[in-house]
């Protein structure tokens, strides 16, 4: 079940039910507040259903999940408490299916691959470590990827996760020597020029948290030159 509700001059909402709501994220948005009190998209979607529905009072919204700020793609929100409760275990029992499109520079070795690494936060850089083997305080990482397309200069990539680690997919790709266009973090030449990174969270999938019904849901990538070759050729 995939449904395009609306757009706002805020947010691009691409899936909308009493219990749960689905964004398109910007690059550059976070979604949720953080030391630089920049407005969190959390705060943007609260504004949205606020004006929609015309509350008086204060609008519950519950951070499912989140994205890094360079990145783009789909979010999740819930509208109610038990919405939230049912998708956080929902998210804990691994039965999410996300994908995510990402264009390296280089070709990995192999067209499609599983990658499991070992991965330690450095909170002061807000950098993750890659490690062949375990280390002290690393937590495993597994995600398997293929090649859906390839450019004259970039490769596109279709991601899936089995773990859910900070910066996993940015810092793996990184280690096999194929690091996100635009990642300057992992070892990326130059930067974009909207500050942002060329990885996209493009569906979702699971099973309603109330109706129990399929929800599969997918987002465009943002308009950019790259991007939109991407998807015009596939």
């Amino acid at each position: 079940m995939s449904r395009i509700v609306t757009n706002s001059s805020n947010v691009h909402v691409l899936y909308e039910d009493n219990h749960i709501i689905a964004i398109n994220k910007r690059v550059g948005d976070i979604v949720q507040g953080d030391k630089t009190n920049n407005p969190p998209l959390s705060e943007l979607v609260k504004i949205y259903l606020k004006h929609k529905y015309n509350k008086p009072g204060a609008v519950f919204l519950g951070v499912v999940h989140r994205l890094d700020r360079p990145t783009s793609g789909v979010v999740i929100f819930a509208k109610t408490s038990k919405a939230l409760k049912r998708m956080n275990q929902l998210f804990q029992d691994k039965k999410i299916d996300k994908t995510y499109w990402a264009v390296v520079k280089e070709r990995p070795i192999n067209t499609k691959d599983s990658l499991t690494h070992w991965l330690k936060k450095n909170p002061k850089t807000n950098t993750t470590k890659v490690y062949p083997k375990e280390v002290q305080d690393s937590k495993k990482a597994i995600l398997h990827y293929k090649t859906l397309l390839k450019l004259d200069n970039y490769t596109l990539l279709e991601v899936k996760l089995e773990t859910g680690r900070s910066h996993q997919i940015r810092s793996q790709m990184a280690y096999i020597g194929c690091p996100i266009k635009g990642d300057l973090k992992y070892g990326f030449q130059r930067s974009n020029a909207d500050g942002g990174i060329h990885l996209h969270a493009k569906a979702i999938q699971f099973t309603h948290p109330v109706s129990k019904t399929p929800i599969n849901i997918n987002a465009v990538p943002p308009d950019d030159v790259l991007w939109n070759e991407c998807t015009k050729m596939i």
